[in-house]
């Protein structure tokens, strides 16, 4: 049973134990042609009984409900009968009809039924005499009621088709919402698995072959082109490691659902286990859009990684200031710096100028020997989405 149904249920036991109240009354203080009244109240403790026994399960349970409305039409006969008032008792014996009876016809007889026990009755205490008041009293009301019972079993019906629609377009919502994620797991793994055959297996696929004819070269004692092999070697495999940490990058960047903030903090207390280098992080919680995330953090492991290898720093800050219409991240180190001058072939933290560059972003290093090294990156915080997958590849070898 449903929560709707629930509530009209207890309304009508409402209902019911109120009008009978009320009839009680009517059946004590109203006016009867009879010198006894015990048929009346008699009528009303059965009618009571049966209603708490067994018919408040009418509405649900059909042999519960054949059983009771027979029971409505001996009331609307035997009640006013006795007290011609208590043909008040109509009013709720209508609507206990309806609702337990599941088929219209059947409700539209079961009102006659009880519209004219109930005039019956009121002939019977009142006489001929009133027989035109009483005809026109009962034909009002079982007009009223069956009019009143089509129209609420009518605004039934659409309720309940309008809930079954309901519930199957939530079901083919949920269908919908399923299949998009399957098909998107599918479509990403597709995507990755082309991009990895792209990239990544290529490169390796190169280096295999490069190192073949290194073997080759060896085995043959031309060492003369070792150096060649070994320079193309280094060079593809670079390649391969740039090409394997923008898929990583751009699938996760480590940044999980608690942002950039808490994932720079992860990384500087994993190179201060990893080196024991000290490293202070000054990045507050922030919002920003995943592609700018991806570029910050991968600026901060490009700068940590060059740390590692070269600076031989005593310690290391990482700093994150968020603006308006700018993000900016700081990386300083007080180790030994490097000569910023000397051309490079694009790797490492150099590379980065102009991968930013195509994002919309600059990114300033800062360094000389024995002064250590400032990288200094500053990106719009909406950055320009036709730029966005250019500034995905900021991977590469370290200075």
């Amino acid at each position: 049973m449903d929560r709707i149904t629930t509530h009209r249920n207890w309304g009508l036991h409402v209902a019911v134990g109120a009008t009978l109240a009320l009839v009680a009354v009517l059946a004590v203080l109203g006016w009867s042609p009879w010198p006894t009244r015990w048929p009346a109240f008699a009528m009303l403790a059965v009618l009571a009984l049966a209603y708490a026994g067994f018919g408040w399960r009418g509405y649900e349970d059909r042999r519960a409900a054949t059983a009771f409305v027979p029971l409505l039409v001996v009331a609307a006969l035997v009640l006013p009968a006795t007290v011609p008032s208590t043909a008040f008792v109509q009013c709720i014996l209508f609507p206990v009809a309806w609702c337990q009876i599941e088929r219209v016809r059947t409700s539209l007889l079961v009102s006659l039924a009880i519209g004219v026990a109930a005039g019956v009755g009121l002939q019977i205490a009142s006489g001929p005499s009133a027989l035109v008041s009483t005809v026109l009293i009962e034909g009002v009301s079982i007009a009223g009621a069956c009019a009143l019972g089509l129209w609420i079993t009518r605004i039934a019906r659409l309720s309940d088709e309008r809930r079954q629609l309901i519930e199957e377009l939530r079901a083919t919502q949920d269908s919908l919402a399923e299949a998009h994620r399957r098909a998107g797991v599918t479509s990403e793994r597709e995507r990755l698995a082309r991009e990895l055959h792209d990239t990544v297996a290529q490169n390796l696929a190169g280096i295999v072959m490069l190192t073949e004819r290194a073997r080759g070269d060896l085995a043959a004692d031309r060492v003369d082109r070792l150096d060649e092999r070994l320079t193309i070697l280094e060079e593809s495999a670079r390649a391969a490691l740039e090409e394997s940490r923008t898929l990583v990058a751009a699938g996760s960047a480590g940044i999980a659902g608690d942002g950039l903030g808490a994932a720079l903090h992860r990384l500087g207390e994993r190179f201060a286990r990893e080196t024991g280098v000290p490293v202070s992080v000054d990045a507050p919680d922030c919002a920003l859009d995943r592609d700018t995330q991806v570029v910050l953090l991968r600026t901060g492991q490009e700068a940590l990684a060059n740390v590692r290898a070269h600076a031989d720093a005593a310690s290391v800050h990482v700093r994150l200031q968020v603006a308006a219409e700018q993000v900016s991240l700081r990386i300083s180190d007080d180790g030994v710096g490097f000569d910023s001058a000397v051309p490079t072939a694009g790797h490492g933290l150099r590379g980065l100028r102009e991968r930013l560059a195509l994002a919309g972003g600059t990114c300033t290093i800062t360094s000389s020997p024995g002064r250590g090294t400032v990288v200094a990156v500053a990106l719009p915080t909406t950055p320009d989405p036709a730029t966005q997958r250019s500034a995905a590849p900021l991977s590469g070898a370290n200075r």
